[in-house]
């Protein structure tokens, strides 16, 4: 009976620390999201135009600009929850500006039926 004891203590144990842990990776997911939305928002902030879809645009244009912008410079910079700052802002100032290219070629364009 001890020994049953023992062993559900130590699994009890063992899921506690695994759910730290999935907490830890959950919470770290959405602070990257909100360093993303911040670039974004950045971006937005200095290319004329306005991202579309609002925050959801402004985060999109972070994570991507974030890629785009290490596949262009390299890390360079501080990372910020995992977000380079620098080649994430050049990245997402790149997104903002075709996306708003793109807007304004398209804004005259009417379907016909």
């Amino acid at each position: 009976m001890p020994a049953l004891l023992l062993v559900l203590i130590l699994l009890g144990i063992i899921a506690f620390i695994g759910l730290i842990g999935f907490v830890g990776h959950v919470i770290g997911i959405v602070l990257t999201l909100v360093m993303a939305g911040l670039v974004g928002a950045a971006a937005d902030a200095i290319v004329p135009g306005e991202l579309p879809y609002g925050k959801l645009g402004a985060v999109l244009a972070g994570l991507i600009g974030s890629v785009l912008g290490v596949l262009l410079v390299g890390r360079i910079g501080p990372a910020i929850f995992n977000v380079p700052i620098v080649p994430a802002l050049i990245g997402a100032v790149i997104i903002a500006f075709v996306v708003d290219l793109i807007g304004k070629s398209t804004a005259g364009r009417t379907t016909r039926p």
